[in-house]
């Protein structure tokens, strides 16, 4: 069905985006919502999930080399029970892609394009990715190589040019109220950090197996220290009124004025969202286009894309209906319910995996 292959080192520049496209922008105000000058500490506490994720997907790969999540879980399942889970996969893709299409949507057109329709901009995004989409993996896998390191190197010079008005003040007391907060302010970051479960659609189309464990850890490390960074930087900038803003980062980076030259440098954060937003779409669109091919039994996933990107367009319409709701449910049920799909089910599944295949052995040798 996909006849491309990727390197790891490809697989983990294609997670990258994947997380902190939207991470990003939304994470600093919800984590300091609840870890006030503490929030730098809670990405490192939600990151343990993601390196529970990747284990999770890396093992089960083990078990079933050329399978992806979807198929695997009829392997280990059963068919009826099987599909059933693949079901739960596939709408949670669904949702979530049309979840991130509208974070998109509401950004754009309410700090830039504000006359322009919401369904516009979301339909002219899904139209590009599902090109990509349908050009298959090695072309995400490629747009990812390139895009990424400008992606990093330009968040790295916004923090820099960000240091003279930064206040270092504004971290202290560290750990005022003790662990809690900074735990408490992780609980949302954890959702994000479980999208690392889409290396279990990528996996069979990596070149070099050995090296996807390895790739797939290093993209969670770079996740921690982005987020970390990011909101060091919100913090030291805006201090305690950080959970004030919709957008903290983008307000931030308003303070940027050196030599009243260089200053409104939105316009680059916007750039460089774009390309994030775009890859992590497009990642997402595709595990829902190949898992819902193999779901149905099609010998090629083409056919669907564009029907597929119809429906995400059609969930990020429905899945909330204000940009203020949106932020709500990301802020209060969203983590829950993305935890349980994207951890607790693979957990599950592992679990059964192995049991399965410890009773073989026994059969086997007995």
């Amino acid at each position: 069905m996909e006849k491309g292959k990727i390197s790891a080192a490809q697989m983990g520049m294609m997670m990258y985006p994947t997380i902190i496209a939207t991470a990003v922008l939304l994470v600093p105000a919800i984590t300091a919502r609840h870890a006030k000058q503490d929030m730098w500490l809670s990405p490192l506490w939600a990151s343990f999930v993601g390196f529970l994720t990747v284990y999770i997907a890396v093992r089960l790969h083990q078990f079933y080399p050329q399978k992806t999540l979807i198929e695997y879980s009829e392997d280990i399942l059963g068919k009826f029970l099987g599909k059933a889970v693949g079901l739960i996969f596939l709408f949670f893709y669904l949702h979530a892609s049309g979840l991130i299409l509208r974070e998109y949507g509401e950004f754009v057109v309410g700090n830039f394009l504000f006359h322009t329709p919401l369904v516009v901009v979301m339909g002219s995004m899904i139209l590009v990715c599902s090109f990509a989409v349908r050009g298959g993996v090695e072309v995400i896998g490629r747009l990812a190589e390139l895009s990424v390191p400008v992606v990093v190197m330009f968040i790295l010079i916004i923090i820099i040019l960000l240091i003279p008005d930064m206040e270092a003040k504004n971290m202290f007391p560290i750990m005022e109220k003790g662990i809690m907060p900074s735990l408490m302010g992780a609980i949302v970051p954890q959702g994000w950090f479980s999208e690392f479960l889409l290396i279990a659609f990528l996996l069979p189309y990596v070149a070099d197996q050995n090296k996807g464990k390895k790739w797939g850890m290093i993209s969670v490390t770079a996740v921690m220290l982005t987020l970390s960074f990011v909101n060091i930087a919100s913090l030291f900038v805006l201090g305690g009124i950080t959970d004030h803003f919709v957008y903290p980062v983008a307000s931030a980076v308003r303070y940027i004025s050196i030599a009243d030259f260089l200053e409104h440098l939105e316009a680059i954060i916007t750039a460089l969202w774009v390309v994030g937003v775009f890859l992590k779409i497009s990642v997402f669109y595709y595990a829902s286009v190949l898992g819902t091919a193999q779901w149905l039994n099609l010998s090629d996933y083409r056919p669907i894309v564009f029907p597929m990107g119809f429906f995400i367009l059609l969930f990020a319409v429905w899945s909330a209906p204000n940009l203020m709701e949106l932020t709500r449910f990301l802020g209060s049920s969203f983590p829950f319910y993305i935890l349980s799909v994207q951890a607790g089910i693979p957990l599950l599944l592992l679990f059964i995996a192995k049991w399965r295949k410890r009773t073989n052995n026994q059969k086997l040798t007995g």
